[in-house]
């Protein structure tokens, strides 16, 4: 066991430990034995509630969970630790962030799914916060400060209580990827979906599995049977906010040959889970980058030996754009414009864009639709890293980076150009 082992002092020069699921209720003082050298800690599903004033001896700690524990209040001592960057403190119960506990070079923060009313102004003060991930709390207003952090791209704010939503979101430079449903904000009738019978559904082998939930394959008796997609959620709350507002923004989404779509919403599943029924896509389809990890933080991850050609660079890019087009006309915000939502058929560029878990049903209001061009901008200049012959897109992306979101084009523009 990790833990018995630390104990001993077998771990020594260490620069990971992970102690999830201890049984934890007091930090084992052990760890500093390890301050030399530990650069990643895990303390995730234990019964702590407090770290030590002298957390910050851990001069070399970088990455800290402590999610799943009973943390109320975020310990203080985090902001004496000179180089932690990304923090992680998910359903703790968290009530309170002392402005002391953000420590200097924080870049990525997560305190879904807690108890958070208010936020300190010195949030928008850390220079290099760039993913801030606040779903499923009790804020009502975001601290001004964070309309100067410049390098903030990622933000979410789904299954809170914003009446009205920050001012400065829409004119925001950086902002690339926004969570917002599940806000009286944005509150309306939800569009109505077909009803399955779970009855109908023979589940089948596991397809694939991200933070909200598992996606099989399944048969569909509906007259002829037919061969679907099953994704059934995980929870109650997921990193981007609620099932439930997932499946509103795929069944608003509408029908479009670039996006993976919804065909309704499936009831009466055994156990009471929230599943959602989904076209098939083709089996040799594959996903087109890899999730962000805490060294690239908001960017994604591709495949080092990946290549497009030219042709299948264009493609894609101009299918995304117009499946994102779609979306903003139809009053959807897709919140996740990444090339880890992306499948294609790894050759001529066919793709499809899904994973709605983020997206926000706007209606009108096309003022943050700006904040989605820029998302894809960074997806066309990777697309150029992976094709560098695919000129036609470097001059579009630009374009779609304008610092002023005002001066971007929307993605209706975006994919006739590309067209």
């Amino acid at each position: 066991m990790t833990l018995d082992a630390l104990r001993r002092g077998d771990l020594a020069g260490a620069r990971e430990l992970r102690l999830a699921h201890c049984g934890l209720t007091e930090f084992p003082r052990e760890i500093f034995g390890l301050a030399e050298t530990l650069e990643v800690l895990d303390l995730g599903g234990n019964a702590l509630s407090e770290l030590p004033a002298d957390f910050g001896r851990l001069t070399r700690l970088r990455v800290l969970f402590g999610s799943n524990n009973r943390f109320a209040r975020l310990p203080p001592a985090l902001g004496d630790c000179a180089e932690l960057s990304q923090v992680g403190f998910r359903g703790t119960g968290l009530r309170e962030v002392p402005a002391e506990a953000l420590p200097p070079k924080l870049r990525w923060l997560t305190l879904t799914d807690n108890r958070i009313a208010t936020l300190p102004a010195a949030l928008g003060e850390r220079p290099a916060l760039q993913k801030l991930m606040l779903a499923g709390n009790e804020l009502t207003a975001l601290p001004e400060s964070l309309a100067g952090a410049a390098g903030l791209e990622l933000l979410r704010l789904g299954a809170n209580r914003f009446g009205t939503l920050p001012g400065w979101l829409g004119e925001h430079p950086a902002l690339a990827w926004l969570g917002l449903a599940g806000n009286p904000a944005l509150e309306g009738a939800l569009p109505a979906a077909r009803l399955v019978p779970w009855a109908a559904l023979t589940p089948g082998a596991l397809l694939g599995e991200g933070a909200s939930g598992r996606v099989h394959q399944a048969l569909w008796r509906d007259g002829a049977p037919r061969e679907v997609a099953l994704k059934l959620f995980k929870g109650a709350m997921t990193s981007d906010g609620l099932p439930r507002h997932e499946m509103a923004a795929s069944l608003a989404a509408g029908a479009h040959p670039n996006l993976v779509g919804a065909l309704g919403e499936v009831r009466d599943h055994p156990e009471g889970q929230a599943a959602l029924l989904m076209p098939l896509i083709p089996p040799h389809w594959r996903v087109l980058a890899g999730r962000p990890s805490p060294e690239s933080c908001t960017r994604d991850v591709y495949a080092p030996r990946l290549r497009l050609e030219p042709g299948a660079a264009l493609t894609l890019a101009r299918g995304i754009a117009a499946a994102t087009a779609h979306l903003h006309a139809a009053g959807v915000l897709h919140g996740d414009l990444y090339a880890h939502n992306i499948l294609w058929d790894g050759m001529t560029g066919a793709a499809v864009l899904g994973d709605f878990g983020a997206a926000a049903l706007l209606g009108a209001d096309a003022g943050l639709t700006r904040i989605e061009t820029r998302a894809l901008g960074i997806l066309l200049e990777e697309l150029c890293a992976l094709a560098p012959a695919a000129t036609a897109l470097s001059a579009v992306a630009q374009r779609c980076l304008a610092p002023r979101p005002a001066d971007r084009p929307s993605l209706a523009e975006v994919a006739a150009a590309l067209g």
